[in-house]
């Protein structure tokens, strides 16, 4: 077991989670009053109440997709100073893909750094997941805003 691996491994799911984290309350406060104050307005109907849940959701989904992008930089990076890619549009494709779980034909670690990709994937899973509860909780939300105005 190599301990470095692990150190490197947790210490950036502790960053990424902390940017998904900041990423995701900055969003939910920004969001909160300005979303469900239009969304409960008396005089707005459907044809104007459904463009704003659709844009809302876009808008979180496009900002997530963004943080989610970031993150896999960070690890990219971590990658290209260890030295286990040339590129680090490599290191990028090789991160991303095992944020997502997704074997990437051709991009191989050194042995000394598998465990660092492993905990990279437990890390994928545990943002996507965070990602995943907070667009079902704007989803929620926005239709709940709209069902209370009935």
């Amino acid at each position: 077991m190599n301990l470095a691996s692990w150190v490197v491994g947790l210490s950036l799911i502790v960053l990424t989670i902390a940017v998904h984290s900041t990423a995701v309350v900055m969003m939910a406060f920004g969001m909160e009053h300005r979303i469900r104050a239009r969304l409960e307005k008396h005089t707005l109907d459907p044809q104007r109440a459904i463009p704003i849940v659709i844009g809302t959701i876009g808008f979180v989904a496009v900002v997530l997709a963004v943080v989610h992008g970031l993150e896999g930089v960070l690890w990219a990076s971590a990658y290209r100073l260890l030295g286990a890619f040339d590129s680090f549009a490599d290191a990028s494709v090789y991160s991303l893909g095992t944020m997502i779980t997704l074997d990437i034909p051709g991009l191989v670690l050194p042995s000394r750094l598998r465990m660092i990709s492993a905990l990279e994937a437990v890390n994928g899973v545990m943002l996507f997941g965070i990602s995943t509860a907070f667009l079902f909780a704007v989803m929620q939300s926005c239709i709940s805003s709209l069902v209370r105005r009935r």
